[in-house]
């Protein structure tokens, strides 16, 4: 078999063996075929950046929609299955969105430090590291305010159960109630409530509707916790570098708009200088008209 031959067996086998197998041929070539397929590369990240985008701005809906949930099972003393159901799958939703996001900013990350680690700077890479550190931001934005709006129901529903206990006579401090939520042990406060009245009835199943809301909150905000806190950890680590990238984009932006103007005013002062150049080229013409008709005439012509 011949080089060609194994060469393009190989290839049939890989299509990305087309970086290299140019190598023999001249250097034309070999820049146009790495060219194109640097433009395939990219065009498979800017499709993943797009997803990952989409993936976020469907986290940023859900949460909205929690927030409403939440308004809803707040509003009623004991919310309906279906309201309870529909908030279990926001949050299952969630998760797996944001768990996709997380591994596919993993992904790129791993990319980008491989080609780091063998010292390779392009634009490429740049366009790379700064898409990658935007969507991490923005996914951490997205996945603390679903994290304030975990944090603000568990307090609401806390708030809720401490005013049901006062409802049945029984008054709790706030270290005391939160011991109770920690442990899960809502039976220290509920066991001797006087069952006596529909008041206390209704109370206490409040309450414990309240404390179950917390308990899968809870459950939920523990499962997105190390996740979460590897993202910010990776945005901290980036902000430096965005900032520096923001400040460069924003004085190159200056630089651009300074040279437009600088172009304009040089084009104007060209523009008056050819005028101010073909009058006194006229001029010149016509002095010129003038001396020799009147030369002409003193020397009798």
């Amino acid at each position: 078999m011949g080089l060609w031959q194994f060469i393009n067996a190989k290839r049939d086998k890989n299509p990305r063996i087309h970086l290299y197998y140019f190598s023999a041929k001249d250097s034309d070539d070999d820049e146009e075929v790495v060219q194109v397929d640097r433009d395939h590369f990219m065009d498979e990240f800017f499709e993943q950046v797009e997803e990952i985008r989409v993936c976020i701005d469907k986290l940023s809906e859900d949460v909205e929609q929690v927030k409403k949930q939440h308004s809803a099972i707040l509003a009623a003393p004991n919310p309906d299955e279906k309201t309870k159901q529909e908030l279990e799958d926001l949050t299952a939703d969630i998760k797996k969105t944001a768990n996709k996001v997380r591994s596919k900013l993993k992904a790129i990350e791993q990319s980008i430090e491989q080609e780091e680690g063998l010292n390779r700077s392009s634009a490429d890479l740049r366009i790379r590291k700064t898409q990658h550190s935007t969507l991490s931001r923005k996914f951490v934005e997205v996945m603390t305010e679903y994290n304030t709006t975990q944090s603000k129901y568990r307090d609401r529903c806390k708030d809720r159960i401490q005013r049901q206990l006062e409802i049945t006579g029984r008054t709790t401090t706030n270290e005391e109630l939160e011991d109770m939520l920690e442990s899960g042990k809502l039976a220290i406060f509920t066991d001797d409530i006087k069952m006596d009245s529909q008041i206390d009835k209704q109370a206490l199943n409040e309450i414990e509707t309240r404390h179950t809301e917390i308990i899968k909150l809870e459950n939920s905000i523990r499962e997105l916790h190390d996740m979460f806190v590897d993202m910010a950890m990776l945005v901290e680590s980036q902000g430096e570098m965005i900032d520096r990238i923001e400040y460069n984009v924003e004085h190159s932006v200056d630089f651009v708009e300074r040279a437009v103007s600088d172009t304009k005013k040089a084009v104007k002062y060209q523009s008056q200088a050819r005028k101010k150049k073909l009058m006194i080229i006229v001029c010149c013409t016509i002095l010129g008209v003038v001396l020799a008709s009147t030369i002409g005439g003193y020397l009798g012509f």
